[in-house]
């Protein structure tokens, strides 16, 4: 079957559902991967014919379902890094990879040191792995309350070649915590906690409600910032004089944020914007008085 037939197939399948520059997007990103046939190679030869072209078929099948690409492929590019993910772990986001380096240049200027750096909720492992990788020098831990995240995670570090410390335990439930994780001391804690309001829900994609970790999005419409609340006080006892915490934050809560920074002594904060111009990261620095 040629693959401009395939590709007509999707179109007459999906455009009920998704944009058509969406659906070419899908197309062509599943020729790569199933048939190493790139976009370009096709425009080349548009009589391109594949025999086994059954599992493409049924990928199309969980298109029309809504189902990620991600999760169909099954792996993502993340900060040049390849990455394992299922639907136990949230899809990393370009946003995500903009706290990665926003966290990378902060801690440039000191590279010629050991730094230890905590990533909470690690999901895929997408932020602690990219540190890692990137800051050799640094020791990397990575906690998450969901032991089938963790094991995402763990093959992730392997498959990119880092060492990561893994702590299961609760963030919201300091009884969880074992009697090593509370005597460590950071000097970065990072984290793209569960953000998304319930009241948002109804203008998100399908995709993405039916799909992703419900743990890993979502806070009560009257709790938004349970999760920055219990990670910021952790961090006032584990971070180092002058050590450093960031977040990936609500768009709509950055003053909120910036509050519950000065309310919690945190000084040098920083509110930053994403490529899209909107309140996505937030820094602040601990200091003892």
């Amino acid at each position: 079957m040629k693959l401009k037939d395939i590709q007509g197939v999707f179109h007459k399948e999906l455009d009920a559902i998704y944009e058509k520059e969406e659906i070419d997007s899908f197309f062509f990103i599943l020729i790569e991967a199933y048939f190493s046939i790139t976009r370009i190679q096709l425009a080349l030869q548009p009589d391109y014919k594949v025999d086994s072209y059954e599992v493409i078929l049924d990928a199309l099948q969980l298109l029309k379902k809504e189902r990620p690409i991600q999760y169909i492929l099954g792996d993502m590019e993340f900060y040049g890094l390849h990455f394992k993910v299922n639907n136990h772990v949230l899809i990393p986001r370009p946003e995500t990879e903009e706290l990665v380096d926003w966290v990378i240049s902060k801690q440039g200027k000191a590279r010629s040191n050991e730094v230890s750096i905590l990533d909470i909720g690690t999901g895929s492992g997408c932020i602690a792995i990219s540190l890692a990788k990137n800051l050799p020098e640094a020791k990397v831990y990575a906690l998450d309350v969901s032991k089938e995240a963790i094991r995402v995670a763990r093959q992730n570090a392997e498959l990119n070649n880092v060492t990561i410390e893994f702590i299961e335990a609760d963030i919201l439930n300091m009884s969880t915590f074992d009697s090593d994780f509370k005597s460590l001391k950071f000097d970065i804690i990072v984290s793209n906690p569960p953000y998304v309001r319930e009241q948002e829900k109804a203008f998100m994609k399908p995709n993405v409600v039916n799909n992703e970790p419900h743990l890993a999005l979502f806070v009560k419409d009257e709790n938004p910032l349970q999760f920055y609340k219990a990670i910021t006080q952790f961090a006032l006892n584990s971070l180092k004089d002058k050590g450093l915490l960031f977040f990936e934050i609500n768009e709509y809560l950055g003053n909120d944020m910036i509050r519950l920074f000065k309310n919690s002594s945190f000084n040098n904060i920083e509110l930053k914007q994403d490529i899209f111009k909107k309140d996505r990261m937030i820094k602040g620095e601990k200091t003892n008085e």
